[in-house]
């Protein structure tokens, strides 16, 4: 039950609290981690028309990125668990087709990440990440709330 997870981070703290999440699970179930991240330059790509020179951010983006895998990484090693990292550059599409799409190809069992749960016209408008891999995903999809929320029940 549950050997393969996937955990999207991004290095934010919600995303944390469904890293610590993953590997609660992990350990209980005796299975395997798989981090991934994903670069958004998808901004980056659709506007060349601000000038801006896109290659040295991307390349930052991208080092960004390893760097929030791999103290990922070390968070679930430093539990007793392993854990593989992934690292996605996205230039077109949402975030979270890249997610659903990952955890398809690495056979994921399960999907844990992070949500915000914001409501209101700010969702309407720009709507969730987590939302779209729940609907997106053919596995279970383990939402973790920030602690933030929390505190406001």
């Amino acid at each position: 039950m549950y050997e393969r997870i996937l955990v999207p981070v991004d290095g934010s703290e919600i995303s944390t609290r469904g890293l610590q999440e993953a590997i609660k699970l992990s350990k209980a179930l005796g299975g395997q981690l798989r981090l991934v991240h994903i670069v958004d330059d998808s901004a980056l790509a659709l506007n060349p028309e601000t000038g801006i020179a896109a290659a040295p951010l991307v390349e930052d983006f991208a080092e960004g990125g390893k760097e929030i895998l791999e103290q990922a990484r070390k968070v679930a090693v430093a539990a007793g668990v392993n854990a593989e990292v992934v690292l996605h550059e996205n230039f077109t599409g949402r975030v979270a087709d890249l997610i659903v799409a990952e955890a398809r190809k690495w056979r994921a069992e399960l999907i844990v990440m992070g949500t915000h749960a914001h409501g209101g016209i700010r969702h309407a408008v720009l709507g969730s990440d987590a939302e779209a891999v729940l609907h997106g995903a053919e596995v279970p999809v383990l939402l973790v709330r920030s602690s933030e929320r929390k505190a406001k029940n």
